[in-house]
């Protein structure tokens, strides 16, 4: 699975683009949002690839130009965020628990790659996340709604 997030402007309108690939099947997913941020949307990414895999049997590799999506669960980070319930305001708590829940299922495995490089499927993710987000029909993140109006 290759995933990215965009945000035009930071806040923003934003999108994620998603391409799962097994054996010779291959699936792009997008979608955008009307207010939210890059960081959101590089992790709505990974979620929203990790909810349309019917079979979480198989090992998942998920490939990613997000050092804070990547290095997050590496390093470690989201153990301890969870661990502490995300004490200190860490950002994005609403995604993250998801995330952490829906990982459970999966055996992952997180690799960094560089952004708007020589990777066509990192590629392929970057245009349609900047596509959702110039898109219409763009929808809430009430997640990024609630947070900041706390």
């Amino acid at each position: 699975m290759y995933t990215d997030g965009s945000a035009r402007g930071n806040p923003g309108r934003g999108g994620y683009g998603v391409v799962l690939m097994s054996g010779t099947h291959k699936r792009e997913l997008s979608k955008g949002y009307t207010h939210t941020t890059n960081n959101r949307m590089e992790l709505m990414a990974v979620i929203a690839g990790l909810e349309a895999i019917k079979k979480n049997e198989w090992p998942v590799k998920i490939y990613s130009d997000s050092q804070y999506v990547v290095r997050a669960v590496k390093e470690g980070w989201l153990d301890n965020w969870i661990k502490t319930d995300f004490k200190g305001g860490k950002k994005n708590k609403d995604l993250w628990k998801h995330f952490y829940d829906l990982s459970r299922k999966f055996k992952l495995e997180f690799i960094w790659v560089k952004g708007h490089a020589t990777n066509p499927f990192n590629n392929r993710c970057d245009e349609l996340a900047t596509a959702a987000a110039d898109g219409k029909d763009l929808m809430e993140d009430t997640g990024y709604r609630e947070s900041s109006n706390r």
